[in-house]
């Protein structure tokens, strides 16, 4: 891929953009969350349910609302939901991934709403970890998980460059949102054919990352 200038600093979001995760993880992560919360809270499945998508919504992560709201532990939460013991029969392969991540030119990197150990096992069943030098994990940002504004600027400071030479490819909307007002440039990882402004480029999926020129 032609590079301008100095070379680009590459922001993967992990699941839905690195990997399909919708088809065997979120369902199954949702449910864990949404009994997580059953349990702590005392709360029946349907305002469980109802609490994880509505605190999903406003913070961009289920997380967020619980400890803002309900005082809860995030690395008991994060070590709760993410068991998933056969996460290697959940984990999609992405043929020729490693290719095109290794024949890319510049800095790559993965940001994720995740946390850290989860990141790692999806990273390893994919054979791809080390096609990054930094995992940022949602305990990286501190838990002020994406869309935070504060989340992107812990990252920028650990890699110590400005956000006009990052590329952030993305499934999340809001999160890309963020990445734009920090003056990245924003790759959507979606197959809705519309694009919303602050959307510089939308691809049906991260290998087509091949094919487009920045």
């Amino acid at each position: 891929m032609a590079q301008n200038g100095n070379a680009k600093v590459w922001i993967f979001d992990l699941d839905d953009t690195l990997h399909n995760a919708s088809a065997h993880i979120f369902p199954v992560m949702n449910k864990a969350m949404t009994q997580y919360i059953m349990a702590s809270l005392i709360l029946d499945e349907t305002a469980a349910h109802r609490l994880r998508q509505h605190y999903w919504r406003v913070y961009g992560a289920t997380l967020k609302g619980l400890m803002r709201h309900h005082g809860a532990d995030p690395h008991h939460f994060l070590n709760e939901t993410h068991k998933l013991v056969d996460l290697p029969d959940m984990v999609l392969e992405v043929k020729r991934l490693r290719h095109m991540l290794n024949s890319l030119a510049g800095r790559k990197l993965v940001f994720t709403n995740a946390p850290r150990n989860y990141a790692l096992r999806v990273l390893d069943i994919l054979g791809i970890t080390d096609c990054f030098e930094l995992i940022f994990s949602v305990e990286s940002t501190k838990f002020h998980a994406k869309p935070s504004v504060r989340g992107f600027q812990l990252l920028l400071k650990a890699i110590k460059v400005k956000a006009s030479d990052c590329v952030m490819l993305e499934d999340n909307l809001a999160a890309l949102m963020t990445a734009k007002r920090l003056g990245m440039k924003t790759i959507w990882i979606s197959k809705t054919l519309q694009k919303p402004n602050f959307v510089d480029y939308r691809l049906t999926e991260v290998l087509a990352l091949t094919h487009l020129k920045l």
